[in-house]
């Protein structure tokens, strides 16, 4: 069956050979194998720590989470409740329906609307609605929000991003195109020190990286000698280069050396805020496409 919904996930299957998997919970996809033009033979293109989580007891670590309304520790007075990244990971979403099933795809719908264990720290109206597609060489997410709100509400301020943990050696693995992009080094203890400018053509992760480059181009590509990934993207400004190295270590699940498996490209919206007015619809999106 192209759509294999399950207790606890849902399975895409493509009739080329490629496959997803998309956990109810948090809406994360946990799996994308596919091959690419020049090597047909699908592999797995995503990361999930041997440690991680999937039983619904704690967000993921690896796949594709949805970070939803905010990125990183809340700084909107709206979001001081809520913890890292939001609660659009940790939350179970409700499947919907089968959007698109035919010979050029797959495709299937998640929803996610307040509910108590959301109200009690985050109050605002809202609707998520998550599409994940499926295609022969491609994998592509879109997250629709739209605010609910009475007319008279004031705007859904949110930030957005999709942290995707791209399979990859980081001893090799190279991003591009981020050259001349001014970006914000969160290992940088020092305040003053944490703007900066990037003149490589080629961003690596041989070193502790998180960094968020701002106005960025919106597409991108994840190169290493076992695996090329483009990475091309709507309405998300933002990208985040993310992988810890050996403070790895310090995460408890993430399995022994598994900071050496990925390197984590994320576009989103989250150097300062969306202000979706009340009745309106924002969308964001990314497709991913297997180039070797």
């Amino acid at each position: 069956m192209p759509v294999d919904l399950q207790s606890d996930r849902v399975v895409l299957q493509h009739p080329r050979g490629s496959s997803a998997e998309v956990l109810l919970y948090g809406a994360t996809v946990i799996s994308w194998k596919s091959g690419s033009t020049a090597n047909p033979q699908p592999i797995e293109r995503l990361f999930v720590s041997g440690k991680a989580a999937l039983d619904g007891s704690k967000p993921v670590r690896g796949g594709i989470p949805v970070v939803f309304p905010c990125f990183g520790a809340p700084t909107h007075p709206d979001h001081a409740k809520l913890g890292q990244h939001g609660f659009a990971r940790s939350e179970n979403w409700t499947f919907d329906a089968i959007v698109m099933d035919n010979e050029a795809g797959v495709s299937v719908k998640l929803t996610l609307e307040p509910k108590t264990s959301i109200s009690v720290k985050y109050e605002k109206p809202f609707q998520l609605t998550y599409v994940v597609t499926l295609a022969e060489h491609q994998l592509s997410t879109d997250l629709h929000v739209k605010n609910t709100g009475l007319s008279t509400s004031p705007p859904l301020e949110f930030q957005a991003l999709f942290h995707n943990y791209i399979r990859a050696n980081s001893s090799e693995v190279v991003v591009t195109p981020l050259k001349g992009l001014t970006y914000y080094d969160k290992t940088e203890p020092n305040e003053q020190l944490r703007t900066k400018v990037e003149e490589r053509d080629l961003v690596d992760v041989k070193t502790f990286t998180d960094f968020v480059y701002q106005n960025a181009p919106g597409a991108y590509e994840v190169t290493s000698s076992t695996s090329k990934v483009g990475i091309r993207t709507k309405n998300f400004k933002d990208v985040v280069v993310w992988n810890p190295q050996q403070e790895g270590v310090k995460i408890g699940d993430m399995e022994d050396g598994g900071w050496e498996k990925y390197v984590c490209v994320e576009p989103g919206f989250v150097h300062g805020f969306v202000a979706l007015p009340s009745g309106q619809t924002w969308v964001g999106q990314q497709v991913l496409t297997a180039k070797l």
